[in-house]
């Protein structure tokens, strides 16, 4: 596990050239507010849009998710747990008035990016009325 990498995988790397090639600029690994050691992925903080790309296997993906067979009972427990976090985190975001977005490692990076830029400019175009 340890050799498993927590920030630019290729999934995230991919997302992060669309979105960049679509012309918006981001931060990478942001603090989630009020959280030590949870970050944002892709966080647009003026809009207040955090983006996680969640892998396969250590999220439980209903479509390509695995259960190694050994060892099953500790492994069902590890993602479990993995997934209560992400619902957590998405839950003290949404306090804090972000909107989250979470994309699935298998999916396009040129579709995610098109869906993340259309949040985060229907974001960006409510909080210039809102002023």
């Amino acid at each position: 596990m340890s050799a498993a990498k927590r920030r630019d995988t290729g999934a995230e790397m991919a997302l992060r050239r669309a979105l960049h090639a679509l012309g918006l600029r981001y931060r990478v690994a942001y603090p989630v507010p009020g959280q030590r050691r949870r970050t944002i992925d892709v966080a647009f903080t003026r809009s207040k849009v955090a983006v996680f790309v969640d892998g396969c296997f250590w999220h439980g993906c209903p479509e390509h998710g695995t259960m190694p067979r050994s060892n099953q009972e500790w492994w069902e427990t590890k993602i479990g747990a993995n997934r209560a976090r992400d619902r957590d985190t998405d839950r003290v975001l949404g306090e804090s008035g972000w909107t989250v977005v979470r994309i699935w490692e298998h999916a396009a990076p040129g579709a995610a990016a098109q869906r993340v830029y259309g949040i985060v400019g229907l974001r960006a175009a409510s909080r210039i009325t809102d002023s």
